[in-house]
């Protein structure tokens, strides 16, 4: 079944969200390399197959394939992921679950704790803009560049 474009139909709103994605991405003090990861896993629990593709890519340029594969399980093989890293990760997947999780005392102590307030504003801003773009990309069901 053909989908829309969403950023065809709505080309304002998605003008907004590249505009935060943009902030995320040039405007912050966040490693590069942890902003994308971030990314990917929060697009791996969404389950957004084009952002997974697309964030894997990106990854895959500068990061050992070994870490971009145990991703999913980062708190399984923590000598793969510094500390502050697997503290982003574990505060993306609170706030990707927040219906669940509710944003525990405990998690965001961890990642205040890991985090100067700016750097953990600007980490939830990224969270928060990788679960709006996935829940545009997986329902409209943007393409992946993965052929068979």
């Amino acid at each position: 079944m053909n989908r829309l474009n969403w950023s065809a139909v709505a080309p304002a709103g998605a003008k907004a969200l590249f505009a935060v994605h943009h902030y995320v991405t040039s405007s912050t003090a966040l490693p590069e390399e942890l902003i994308h990861l971030v990314f990917l896993r929060v697009s791996q629990i969404n389950g957004c197959a084009h952002c997974i593709d697309l964030h894997t890519r990106d990854l895959l340029k500068t990061m050992p394939v070994d870490k971009i594969a145990l991703l999913p399980v980062w708190n399984e093989v923590p000598h793969l992921f510094p500390d502050q890293y697997r503290a982003a990760l574990a505060w993306a997947e609170e706030v990707t679950r927040i219906s669940e999780t509710h944003a525990s005392d405990e998690a965001y102590a961890a990642a205040a704790a890991a985090f100067e307030p700016k750097d953990l504003v600007d980490l939830t801003i990224a969270i928060a803009a990788m679960n709006a773009f996935n829940r545009l990309g997986a329902p409209f069901r943007l393409p992946v560049a993965a052929k068979p």
